[in-house]
């Protein structure tokens, strides 16, 4: 399991570094985009099942809300959520099983954070999604 653990947080790390170093944190030029992370509006192989593997990211005063709106089932479930600030640092991660009822995870943002987060959801079946919103 600390394999598969090192794994993801590597691709992760490559993934976000990637992105952020663009110049612009998402732009829908960079060729990660709908071929090694996937988003609402570059779904790649996976189009029409964004709405099921973007996370959906919700800020109220300094709680935020990383929600998958997957179905969890044994063979078919969100493996993991990660937040990141625009930094690049890791605020947090929640792991999930699929027996777990829902992909939800939460994070406390640093005293007066202002600047981008991005949420991921890996899914087992349909890889690594990513969304971003402003504090």
């Amino acid at each position: 399991m600390s394999n598969r653990r090192t794994f993801l947080k590597g691709s992760f790390a490559a993934a976000v570094a990637a992105v952020l170093g663009t110049g612009s944190a998402y732009a829908a030029d960079t060729p990660l985009f709908g071929s090694i992370v996937y988003t609402q509006d570059n779904p790649g192989r996976w189009a029409q099942k964004e709405g099921s593997h973007a996370p959906v990211i919700t800020v109220a005063g300094n709680k935020v809300k990383v929600q998958t709106n997957h179905p969890m089932s044994e063979k078919h479930f969100i493996v993991r959520h990660t937040l990141v600030l625009a930094d690049g640092s890791v605020l947090g991660s929640k792991n999930f099983a699929g027996t777990d009822p829902d992909a939800i995870s939460q994070y406390d943002l640093p005293e007066g954070y202002t600047g981008g987060l991005y949420a991921t959801s890996f899914c087992n079946l349909h890889d690594f999604w990513m969304s971003e919103s402003k504090v």
